[in-house]
């Protein structure tokens, strides 16, 4: 087996951490205190080729493999979750429902305007009673006169409030069939009447990326607005997460990666009892786990997106790479914090905000009970 990674992902990780130490680690700690999602960082990401990576140019995408792709979110992440929560949720949950289930005109209406950082797309699945049990969905829509009459509510849905939003795919129950719930995906553009998206604030984690509550009150669009066919809508959703799970374990890596390196340079540079904290052996061993922890990680990681990019089956290792990835991240994140003692509870430290973003990782795309239980599923239980 080949661990290389191509000259060209070479190049992309070697862009994109510099981006990431240029332009976002020198604001990344402001943006988290403020709450605030900045329009003009995402446009600069748009700029440097982090929108679309993987949908093809004739879409105006980059065309470029999930590899390359995961190291991206990677190097994001290794600096500021929020920001990679903005590229990871927009290309995976954004964008792919249009490109792999719309129709050619849904395609060239949506997805080059949404390849490039000026507009973002959200991915209206979670409601309030309806978490990882999406078939919970309450959301409805009746066809009526040629149109979709849309009533009900999302939560926790990210980049579909941002003033650059320009819409959301949406999971609504369109019927019934053999006495069980039509499911079916709605294209609902962010001006339609009816239609409203409210922004949530006081996060503990990724407080710089843009979410959402989006509300539905009699809301009307046209019946070809429907995505992909009728009562295809939990194929469409399901399928799109086990894209996401890759993006999340990205974001997970890329967070232990940034929390290991922190705690390292402080443990160098920190002095107990006459020498470095790093040349004691209890430090030493919690650094060395660390590292470990996280080769593990990215190797099953980008084994997952090697299937992925080599269409063979990849849902058991997104599913394994989202529960790993997110798990280390924990740990590596709050050992990090032990490395800093005091100090890394104070938000002077980058590991503070490492130790709050961390936390979404084991809920966000299914929560590591639901990867699981999915796992479980896969080897046969």
């Amino acid at each position: 087996m080949d661990f290389n990674i191509t000259e060209e992902q070479q190049f992309i990780r070697e862009s994109v951490r510099d981006f990431a130490e240029r332009e976002i680690k020198p604001i990344a700690k402001e943006l988290d205190d403020k709450q605030q999602f900045s329009i003009e960082l995402t446009k600069k990401m748009g700029e440097i080729g982090l929108f679309g990576m993987v949908i093809p140019e004739e879409y105006g995408g980059q065309g470029l493999d999930y590899v390359s792709y995961i190291i991206a979110v990677e190097e994001l992440a290794r600096v500021d979750a929020s920001q990679a929560a903005t590229i990871a949720a927009h290309n995976s949950l954004g964008v792919n429902p249009l490109y792999y289930f719309g129709n050619e005109e849904q395609k060239k209406k949506y997805i080059p305007q949404l390849c490039t950082g000026e507009a973002l797309w959200g991915f209206g699945l979670t409601e309030a009673d309806a978490g990882s049990d999406s078939r919970a969905t309450k959301t409805n829509a009746k066809l009526e006169n040629g149109e979709w009459i849309i009533n009900g509510s999302k939560i926790f849905i990210t980049n579909a409030s941002a003033e650059i939003s320009i819409g959301s795919s949406v999971q609504v129950v369109s019927g019934e069939k053999d006495g069980k719930k039509e499911f079916s995906a709605i294209i609902v553009p962010q001006d339609t009447p009816g239609f409203t998206q409210k922004s949530m604030h006081d996060k503990m984690m990724w407080r710089a990326s843009n979410t959402a509550e989006l509300y539905f009150d009699e809301c009307k669009v046209p019946e070809e607005y429907l995505l992909g066919k009728r009562g295809q809508g939990s194929k469409i959703m399901l399928n799109t997460l086990d894209h996401g799970r890759l993006s999340i374990a990205a974001m997970g890596l890329g967070c232990a990666q940034g929390a290991y390196e922190a705690a390292l340079q402080y443990s160098q540079e920190r002095v107990q009892f006459g020498k470095p904290i790093c040349k004691q052996q209890i430090i030493a061993f919690k650094l060395a786990d660390m590292a470990v922890k996280i080769e593990l990680a990215r190797n099953l990681l980008y084994k997952a997106c090697w299937l992925r990019d080599n269409n063979q089956p990849f849902a058991k290792e997104a599913a394994m790479s989202k529960l790993y990835c997110a798990e280390i991240a924990k740990e590596v994140a709050d050992e990090a914090v032990q490395v800093h003692g005091g100090y890394g509870l104070m938000k002077d430290y980058d590991v503070e905000r490492f130790y709050r973003d961390q936390r979404l990782l084991q809920i966000g795309e299914g929560t590591s009970e639901i990867q699981r239980l999915v796992i479980s599923r896969y080897i046969g239980c």
